[in-house]
């Protein structure tokens, strides 16, 4: 009894050190892009009058995310013009696309989604990219920073930094479109953005890397450079048995949540929600639904393993967009619309605390950066490319039949699922285990993907 106090200030010692607040920051400017070009984009759009199929289209100005693996090399062994000298090369790639997405995001608020739709969404995708790239670095400085004994800290507070970012371009951007411009309100996103610049540059550059490559490297080293930065984590990956079946899961998991999620604003806004009310409720009460969902996830994970979790957490997601379509039939209900986003936000988060264990798992140590890139990316397809047709789906039938057609989305994804299982693809024999999982579990005294 009276060592266990001693233990929990130990435990939490971890988060004072200024390295992890300084990751804390970091999340959020890593967090804070995401909204502008998905949920709170489409409410402007929605209230500017444009189209169902056009604000389903601008899904795809989220691709950069589902590629970056293609970059992530780059981003990871090149040098930049001066900032590498004067900074190093994490912290100069951090600062370079930090300021790129303060340009890109003045960009955005200032365009015309009305009359000019194609600019507007060629801004949002130069936002995507530069916010896709950030998200290249802020992983790799994390790791590099941080010591073993504290990426699971750095994990946790990445995670919270993430979720109040989303919270200011959610929520924040939402309370401030109802008394300022949409410009103005992308003009303060932008200058938000100063709080990951100010983190990286009071933070020092990690120690003991290797040097970074030139810009264009000389030919001799190309070839060599090529098999070892490119071309060695891909093939690594795709020998494991079940590989692509693998990949195919990854794609389609969240696919039937993401499908629903592109029209979810639109449809607050089309039933009669306010602004205020949709951000009181979507935003605030939904990101501690979400929050609160990730650490049940967890929980869920550790006592019955990845995979049972994976589809149990599955099944919870493909229900509550069944909420989606009693909230169309009744209507302006703001008592429903908290018991829809509750159990929806709250599936969702224990959804992706069961999936995040489980892409970790499938990364090789020597390669865990750019694999998670390669399967975040993957991941990332279905939210974007995938789910982009949803607008076209929304004009052709009404609100409660849409949603029902997103629960059906979701069935591939768990079928996929259950067929591994009974293949026996996901045992520990196709998975290497991996030392850092953003949710502790372990069970018997071993890692297990099973979950048996």
């Amino acid at each position: 009894m009276t060592r266990f106090p001693s233990h929990i200030g130990q435990s939490l010692a971890v988060y004072r050190d200024p390295r992890v607040v300084a990751i804390l920051f970091l999340g959020f400017a890593s967090g804070l892009p995401l909204a502008l070009t998905t949920g709170t984009l489409a409410i402007w759009m929605a209230r500017a009058g444009v189209d169902k199929t056009t604000i389903g289209l601008f899904a795809l100005v989220g691709v950069p995310y589902a590629l970056k693996f293609l970059w992530a090399p780059l981003v990871d062994r090149m040098r930049l013009p001066f900032l590498t000298a004067r900074l190093g090369r994490r912290r100069g790639w951090a600062v370079f696309t930090q300021g790129m997405l303060m340009a890109s995001l003045l960009a955005l608020g200032a365009s015309h989604p009305v009359s000019t739709p194609w600019l507007t969404a060629f801004l949002a995708m130069a936002v995507a990219f530069c916010s896709a790239s950030q998200d290249i670095v802020v992983d790799a400085y994390r790791i590099d920073i941080l010591t073993e004994r504290q990426q699971g800290a750095g994990a946790a507070v990445t995670q919270a930094g993430y979720r109040l970012g989303l919270l200011a371009s959610g929520a924040g951007a939402l309370f401030l479109a109802d008394h300022l411009s949409w410009p103005t309100v992308y003009a303060i996103m932008a200058l938000l953005m100063t709080v990951g610049v100010g983190a990286i540059l009071l933070s020092p550059e990690p120690h003991g890397e290797k040097p970074p490559l030139p810009l264009f490297p000389r030919r001799e080293r190309w070839r060599a450079w090529w098999r070892e930065a490119v071309l060695a984590p891909f093939t690594d990956f795709l020998q494991r048995p079940g590989a692509f079946t693998i990949l195919a899961f990854v794609l389609l998991y969240k696919f039937g949540d993401v499908f629903a999620g592109v029209m979810a604003n639109p449809f607050y806004v089309d039933i009669g929600f306010t602004n205020s009310e949709i951000a009181s409720i979507s935003k605030l009460f939904g990101l501690l639904a979400t929050l609160a969902g990730v650490f049940i996830g967890g929980a869920v994970v550790s006592r019955y393993g990845v995979l049972k979790s994976l589809l149990g957490c599955g099944v919870l997601q493909m229900a509550s967009n069944l909420m989606f379509s009693v909230q169309a039939v009744v209507g302006h209900d703001l008592s429903l619309l908290a018991v829809t986003i509750g159990f929806e936000n709250l599936a969702g988060g224990m959804g992706s605390a069961a999936f995040v264990a489980y892409l970790s798992l499938l990364c090789t140590t020597a390669y865990s950066a750019t694999q998670y890139a390669l399967l975040s990316s993957l991941m990332a397809v279905g939210r974007t490319v995938l789910s982009s047709g949803a607008g076209w789906v929304a004009e052709q039938v009404d609100w409660s039949v849409f949603f029902l057609l997103s629960t059906v989305a979701a069935l591939p994804g768990l079928a996929s699922g259950i067929r591994k299982r009974n293949r026996g693809v996901w045992g520990e024999a196709s998975l290497p285990p991996h030392p850092s999982i953003p949710f502790s579990y372990s069970w018997s005294g071993r890692r297990s993907v099973s979950g048996v």
